[in-house]
């Protein structure tokens, strides 16, 4: 994967990624289905987390050799293009594939004052030791974008112990360092057309969380919100206990302390996102023996398109399989 080349007829890293998300294939036979469980979290409130059923009429399957965990990126959950995709593969495998929803993204709004953000490590470590203790196969875990940089915060913050856990990880797409990230998606197109989307949710979503629990946060400075960093500074980082935006993006970021991990993990980041600028991603010097890097000139943000029109994403979910099934 980490020499990709995007198919000629969907060029620029705007395309790979719109694309991807719009039109291209995710799942080979019939769509993937789910089961939901709900766990109670322990300040009291829950998460959805839905488990890959096998396909109507299908044998009895071998137990799992694997179980795949993915966490999903901003506003995302288990119908997310890359979620169908990665569910696809581990069908084709026969593993077992799990995705928790952070807060609040499973379809119905959560009941604790506060919701998940990029650096939410002690949240996916308590989801991973859950599936771990649940599962008797080797747990691997996946990260997009967004869960890809709170999963390298778990394994920064695990170390030693992270492999009592999970045998490896891999983040794909991942904003790891957040300012550079977050100052990318707030100018010009990317403004445009990709956060004016994600605040045509998330902004709805807090409201309701402020009606839930009222002056929880500033209301009209938050319906004034009209970036990610406004967003950031008036709802997510006082909720979560950091002071500001600039605090938030500055601790919540995997890209200083990837050093830190102590167990395999994959970064991969298309050198053409959008919004996860080429320039802020990390060399071989900065990251330690433990840390993959794949750095393509092409995919975009959660795209990877391959074949012919209208294409498919299952080659990166293919390979990123392939890499943790290797460690």
């Amino acid at each position: 994967m980490h020499h990709y080349k995007a198919p000629a007829w969907l060029p620029g890293g705007n395309l790979q990624t719109i694309w991807a998300a719009k039109a291209a294939r995710r799942h080979l036979g019939p769509p993937p289905s789910f089961t939901r469980e709900r766990w109670t979290t322990p300040d009291g409130d829950f998460v959805d987390v839905d488990h890959l059923q096998r396909p109507s009429g299908a044998a009895p399957a071998a137990p799992a050799t694997r179980h795949l965990v993915l966490f999903h990126g901003l506003e995302g959950s288990s119908a997310s293009q890359y979620a169908q995709a990665f569910a696809t593969v581990a069908r084709q495998r026969g593993w077992a594939y799990s995705v928790p929803h952070f807060r609040g993204c499973s379809g119905e709004l959560n009941l604790a004052p506060r919701a998940y953000h990029s650096g939410d490590f002690e949240e996916v470590g308590w989801m991973l030791q859950r599936l771990r203790a649940g599962s008797s196969a080797p747990l691997l875990a996946v990260g997009i974008s967004l869960g890809g940089n709170a999963l390298l915060r778990w394994a920064q913050e695990a170390g030693d112990s992270a492999a009592a856990t999970a045998s490896a990880v891999a983040a794909v797409s991942s904003p790891i360092d957040l300012a550079a990230a977050g100052h990318a998606i707030d100018r010009g197109f990317n403004w445009l057309v990709y956060a004016r989307m994600f605040l045509s949710t998330m902004k709805p979503r807090a409201l309701a969380k402020w009606q839930q629990h009222p002056g929880l946060f500033d209301r009209d400075k938050l319906a004034r919100a009209r970036t990610l960093y406004e967003f950031d500074d008036v709802f997510t980082a006082p909720l979560h206990g950091f002071a500001n935006t600039p605090d938030y993006w500055a601790r919540a970021s995997a890209k200083p302390q990837l050093a830190r991990i102590r167990i395999p993990a994959l970064v991969l980041n298309a050198r053409n996102d959008p919004f996860v600028p080429g320039a802020s991603l990390p060399g071989p010097a900065q990251v330690g023996r433990h840390v993959t890097l794949w750095q393509p000139a092409h995919g975009g943000h959660v795209g990877f398109p391959h074949g012919r029109p209208p294409g498919r994403v299952l080659r990166m979910p293919q390979a990123v399989a392939t890499w943790l099934a290797g460690h």
